[in-house]
């Protein structure tokens, strides 16, 4: 565990240290932190850009997917000398270009029931920056059991939204007002199949997406900063500052057609843990074995 700062380090990260609440204590646990982004597109990216700049130790990035030109709109570490490369590959590349102090841990390979588990385990903090619904179930369910906590977002078109999701991490089958929810408390079943429309069929704004990237980068950020990600040890009481905040959902909307206020922020208050959550709550049997085996099944859930 790094316990001092260079003078490199200083040099580099005093803007953000002079920030109240911050200082060299916040910086060091910044250092000493590791965060996984799942998904290297349009959130992934500006959430890992942030995320290097303010010096987070260990930065894990999942995806098993190339650059295409149709992504550089709005991906904005891609660039056009890098399309074919993939995805994981690209990225380091540029973060090591904003800072090389960071150790930055490829996964070539998509997300799946058979590897979350062993993915997500060693990390501190986990962003779900992906597009599809049944891997934002998937990656709620293994933040729950292995006491995770989870920034979540997702975009199309002219909107975004965010949530903070398991912060502070409390056991599967603890419900009581300081339980945060988890994504099946706040969205119980995804939408069908037929339902669902990609980016690449509803399109899809670059700031929109980028907008919720970086939220979800100072929420980690924060959550870090706040040893928010640390859950309470047997029998030790939950500090004042460790109880939880209102579950908010953040909506972005973004209107192309207005001159004046051209975007707006909404935020909706979310319920707690609920008793009856199928991931979560008092009575629930979702295991890590299960999920490996195929229960549940997150395509036909």
């Amino acid at each position: 565990t790094q316990k001092s700062l260079s003078k490199e380090e200083i040099e580099r990260y005093s803007r953000q240290m002079i920030v109240p609440g911050m200082g060299k204590e916040g910086q060091l646990r910044l250092m000493n932190a590791k965060v996984l982004i799942i998904g290297a597109g349009g959130l992934g990216c500006p959430a890992a850009q942030y995320l290097a700049g303010a010096g987070v130790g260990t930065i894990g990035i999942v995806d098993g997917d190339s650059v295409e030109t149709s992504n550089l709109h709005r991906q904005v570490a891609h660039a056009t000398k890098r399309v074919g490369m993939l995805k994981v590959d690209s990225l380091i590349t540029h973060l090591i270009e904003i800072n090389p102090l960071p150790v930055y841990v490829p996964y070539r390979f998509d997300l799946t029931p058979q590897n979350a588990a062993q993915i997500i385990k060693p990390w501190d903090v986990i962003l779900d920056c992906t597009d599809n619904p049944a891997t934002r179930y998937l990656i709620s369910d293994v933040c729950v059991l292995l006491g995770k906590p989870l920034v979540s977002a997702a975009s199309v078109q002219k909107s975004g939204q965010l949530i903070v999701l398991n912060c502070p991490p409390t056991p599967q089958g603890v419900v009581n007002k300081k339980a945060a929810p988890c994504y099946r408390c706040c969205f119980k079943k995804p939408p069908p199949p037929s339902a669902q429309t990609s980016k690449g069929e509803a399109g899809i704004m670059g700031p929109v997406v980028g907008m919720m990237g970086v939220a979800q980068a100072g929420e980690a950020i924060k959550i870090l900063v706040s040893q928010l990600h640390m859950p309470p040890k047997e029998g030790e009481e939950v500090s004042p500052e460790k109880n939880l905040v209102q579950p908010t959902l953040l909506i972005y909307t973004y209107d192309l057609n207005s001159a004046i206020g051209p975007y707006s922020f909404r935020a909706l208050k979310m319920g707690g843990r609920k008793k009856d959550c199928f991931a979560c709550g008092e009575n629930s049997t979702l295991t890590l074995d299960g999920i490996k085996s195929g229960n549940p099944n997150y395509v036909q859930q």
